[in-house]
């Protein structure tokens, strides 16, 4: 039995810690993107049955799941799923709940760093006076570790420090004294900075429509968001969109809940605390995170520019320059509220990523809760570094893929089958409903057991052998071609066609056209509109005006291609899981000695 003694101090408290753990970057950055990729309105049915048939089951089998551990003095994963499971499997496969907190974690705490960094340029007024070519290439430069935005040399990396420091100081304070009191202050800011910037939105209309722009109307946006299009229920690729999305926007097969979950009372309700916690994730994303980054973008710039440029860059590259439009004062309040809400949508959750080894280590190393904060701080940095360093070269993206992707996945899938084939439906339903204030409709047993499972292993499957183009309509008619994002494409680096040695004395091109532009001095070349940068003792190979295929020698040198970057960070993340399933194993002992 672990002598951790730590509580949730209310109710209110643990819902909005729950719903700070859900509320993240992704659903004001991920979600608006994810819907004008997929057809606007066309995503929005899949998506609210995705969340019926997928997100609830899940928040209702990892609340379960936790609580049912906490009984046993167990709060994370790997003992939580052993006393469910009797197995000693479970009990390192639920390594992944502790694993996936600090693989992702150790980057996002690095774009949170960048909302904190964009909360103080916008309060100097940086922005100004930018056009939106300034604004999108200042964010390259402040990623860009050569260079400074403040004169502060090596800035990315302070900011990431500060905000890593400022988590874990916060963990050290414990469940209420430091989660819950986060929770209870940055959510209602969030929502009522998510408010404020809704309302200019939706009253924004035309007025800010350049001459001659015919689609510059922010309520275009909203009806391209909100206007359902049946045709989508036959489309796999929206499916597969929308129930990743769900799965993403709920923290679901991350540990986190099962770790809040824990510290839960066996006779406290779990069944409408879950709903409540779900349900305002998906007020936060639906209703406020599709009115902010697309109709205001809209408004300005017009439908089919935001079709063609929608990303997650936007929030960074273009939402600042919209913001200079509203005037020095106003602006710079949207500004603040715009990366303010995104800081406290990170901070929420990531203090849930930290939680997880924080409770591993106080449960089985006896550690104190400042220890044991400051150690997950220290791993956090060490895995977290390379993302800042070479996030140009790739490596954040590389985490986030198989640390928020698959990872999510896999461990989800996992105790989907723990509680409703090997813990038992029947007996998951009694613990489910044990204090609860409401009797749930009995059909979610089958679906829980069932429909839930299958469609985990649908998106799994899917994203193993994603057809080229992600068109699956034509894969099952015309054969299958897999696609570089998909899992065995990305394993086999088939996305990189040029450069693929890891060191190499020339580097290639990685597109085709002229070359627009060379500068000597800088030692920069551009081809067809993509800019290469090269040290000074690099030789350029080119000539201004001059045509360029893809894989042409373009310069001489010593050159570090990023598929090393891409392979070190996986191999880097595999260390990192046989270090914690080797901390479990020691665990494990330790806890044998004590019987």
């Amino acid at each position: 039995m672990s002598a951790n003694k730590e509580a949730w101090g209310s109710r209110v408290g643990l819902i909005l810690a729950m719903a700070g753990n859900a509320v993240g970057l992704g659903n004001f950055l991920r979600f608006p993107v994810q819907a004008v990729q997929n057809g606007g309105g066309a995503f929005i049915l899949p998506y609210i049955i995705s969340f019926i048939i997928m997100g609830i089951p899940l928040l209702w089998t990892e609340w379960t799941i936790g609580r049912y551990g906490g009984r046993f003095g167990n709060h994370t994963t790997p003992f939580i799923l052993n006393a469910m499971g009797r197995n000693s499997f479970w009990k390192y496969f639920g390594v992944f709940g502790i694993f996936t907190n600090i693989a992702i974690a150790a980057y996002y705490c690095y774009i949170e760093s960048w909302t904190m960094a964009y909360v103080i340029h916008s309060i100097m007024q940086t922005f100004t006076g930018m056009s939106q070519e300034e604004v999108a290439a200042y964010f390259g430069t402040y990623v860009e570790l050569s260079k400074s935005t403040t004169g502060i040399p090596y800035e990315a990396v302070w900011f990431y420090l500060i905000c890593l420091v400022l988590n874990t100081y916060i963990l050290s304070r414990g469940l209420a004294g430091g989660v819950e009191k986060v929770a209870k202050i940055g959510m209602p800011l969030l929502i009522l900075f998510g408010i404020m910037l809704a309302v200019r939105a939706f009253t924004l209309g035309d007025q800010g429509a350049y001459e001659g722009c015919t689609d510059c109307n922010s309520f275009l946006g909203l009806n391209f968001l909100w206007e359902p299009q049946y045709t989508s229920l036959k489309d796999p690729k929206v499916w597969l969109a929308a129930a990743t999305q769900i799965f993403f926007t709920l923290s679901l097969g991350m540990g986190s809940i099962h770790c809040y979950a824990s510290y839960v009372k066996k006779k406290d309700d779990i069944a409408l605390n879950s709903l409540a916690s779900g349900w305002m994730n998906e007020f936060v994303e639906v209703v406020l995170g599709a009115s902010i980054v697309i109709p205001i973008a809209v408004g300005y710039l017009g439908l089919d520019w935001v079709l063609q440029n929608a990303g997650f860059g936007m929030a960074f590259q273009t939402m600042p320059f919209l913001f200079s439009k509203w005037g020095a004062v106003f602006g710079t309040l949207a500004g603040v509220a715009w990366f303010g809400l995104l800081f406290f949508a990170g901070i929420t959750s990531s203090l849930a990523m930290g939680t997880p080894w924080v409770s591993f280590m106080e449960d089985e190393f006896d550690f104190s809760r400042k220890k044991a904060a400051w150690s997950f701080g220290l791993i956090t940095l060490i895995v977290g570094l390379p993302t800042v360093f070479f996030f140009q070269e790739g490596v954040l993206d590389e985490y986030d893929y198989w640390a928020s992707s698959i990872s999510l996945m896999l461990f989800a899938l996992a105790e989907s089958i723990l509680l409703g084939w090997v813990f038992g439906i029947n007996k998951a339903w009694d613990e489910l409903h044990q204090g609860a204030d409401v009797q749930l409709f009995s059909g979610f047993k089958f679906i829980m057991k069932y429909i839930t499972p299958v469609m985990l292993l649908a998106i799994l499957l899917g994203a193993l052998f994603t057809p080229l183009n992600n068109d699956w309509q034509k894969a099952f008619k015309e054969g299958w071609e897999l696609d570089a994002s998909s899992i065995v494409g990305k394993i086999t680096n088939k996305g990189i066609t040029v450069n693929r040695s890891y060191f190499a004395d020339y580097f290639e091109s990685e597109n085709t056209g002229k070359v627009e532009d060379i500068n000597l001095e800088a030692k920069t070349v551009t081809i067809a509109g993509k800019t290469y940068s090269f040290g000074k003792d690099d030789r350029l190979l080119v000539s201004l005006g001059a045509e360029v295929q893809k894989g042409d020698k373009i310069a001489e040198g010593s050159f570090v291609n990023n598929i090393f970057y891409i392979d070190a960070s996986r191999l880097l993340l595999v260390l990192l899981f046989l270090f914690i399933s080797y901390l479990v194993y020691k665990a494990s002992k330790r806890r044998e000695m004590r019987i």
